[in-house]
């Protein structure tokens, strides 16, 4: 059984072009993640340094373009819910970055099945 060659032609653009975007959102997908661990570092960082502090220590959050005192108890609060949505959106781009990995590799797949296929 022979596919005709514009058929051909198709299925192979198609698979292509699924493999090329799979391969773009990975790249994205992975910059994001090392963004969020950069930040998440940050906040480990920002969250001992607070712990190390005595509780009667004056703490400025910068607020636009001012900074405004801030009670210890409510930055360690912010810095904390920051810190679990942070590890929320991780966690969504590891299972974004596999599902694009099976993507990709399925479509590269395909395409070594279809050339394979069409040289024999």
């Amino acid at each position: 059984m022979s596919i005709p060659n514009e058929k051909l032609q198709q299925i192979l653009q198609e698979i292509s072009q699924k493999k090329a975007f799979a391969e773009q959102q990975l790249v994205i997908v992975r910059q994001q993640k090392v963004a969020n661990s950069r930040e998440g570092r940050m906040l480990q960082l920002t969250a001992s340094e607070m712990e190390s502090l005595p509780k009667e220590t004056k703490v400025y959050e910068g607020v636009g373009k001012m900074f405004v005192c801030t009670p210890i108890p409510d930055v360690q609060k912010r810095l904390s819910d920051e810190g679990e949505k942070l590890k929320g959106e991780i966690s969504n781009l590891n299972k974004k970055e596999d599902y694009l990995e099976k993507t990709y590799e399925n479509s590269k797949n395909s395409l070594e099945q279809v050339l394979g296929g069409r040289s024999g």
